[in-house]
């Protein structure tokens, strides 16, 4: 194969690729449950052949996954800038940011929550990000304890579980039942449980 043979190969997969990706997008975001959508449906939107679709994806499973790139990458990023001490406005502004971000995925978003209750594939990629998550706040929480700003009775284990799994359920159900007008409310009151609840400040800190 020449190369401009093989660049020509690999642009027609990427369009492959990307044809799928965006075929599944759009049926989760016309409503439909991911558990409902077939591989078949699948292939009948994209207009590709079933040899097609598993030469570049394993299973269904694996174009939800790959469709959450873009939301992990936001999240990622927002995550750097993730200072859990910076007191309850910093926090309220960044709850605010990743509710925002939620908003724009919501409806992969729903599809990888629903889809981890019976995929282990999906629930193992799920919960990757929590459990990341929740070892920072877990990181956290032990530093200020050493620090003697969080009181030593507090259990960081429980305290960092309660707030990033609790936090992340809370979030998905606000996002269901508020159009938005009320985003900024739910980030405040959600910054002011981590900070006066987990992080134990006093009122007026």
């Amino acid at each position: 194969m020449t190369r401009r043979q093989a660049d020509h190969h690999a642009a027609r997969s990427a369009a492959t690729v990307a044809q799928v990706m965006s075929t599944l997008q759009r049926l989760l975001d016309s409503g439909e449950a991911f558990s409902e959508i077939s591989v078949q449906r699948i292939l009948e939107q994209a207009g590709i052949s079933r040899a097609t679709f598993y030469a570049h994806f394993p299973s269904k499973s694996d174009v939800l996954i790959r469709l959450t790139n873009d939301l992990r990458e936001s999240l990622l990023a927002l995550a750097q800038q993730w200072n859990p001490s910076a007191g309850p406005e910093a926090l309220a502004q960044f709850f605010e940011e990743v509710i925002t971000i939620h908003r724009a995925h919501q409806s992969v978003i729903s599809a990888v929550r629903e889809a981890a209750a019976y995929d282990p594939t999906i629930d193992d990629f799920y919960t990757a990000d929590l459990e990341g998550f929740d070892e920072t706040a877990l990181q956290s929480l032990l530093a200020d304890q050493a620090a003697g700003v969080t009181p030593p009775d507090l259990d960081a284990v429980c305290a960092s579980r309660i707030i990033v799994w609790g936090g992340a359920q809370a979030i998905a159900h606000h996002i269901r039942v508020d159009n938005g007008t009320g985003d900024a409310t739910f980030a405040r009151e959600l910054a002011q449980i981590w900070w006066h609840g987990a992080y134990r400040r006093p009122n007026g800190t």
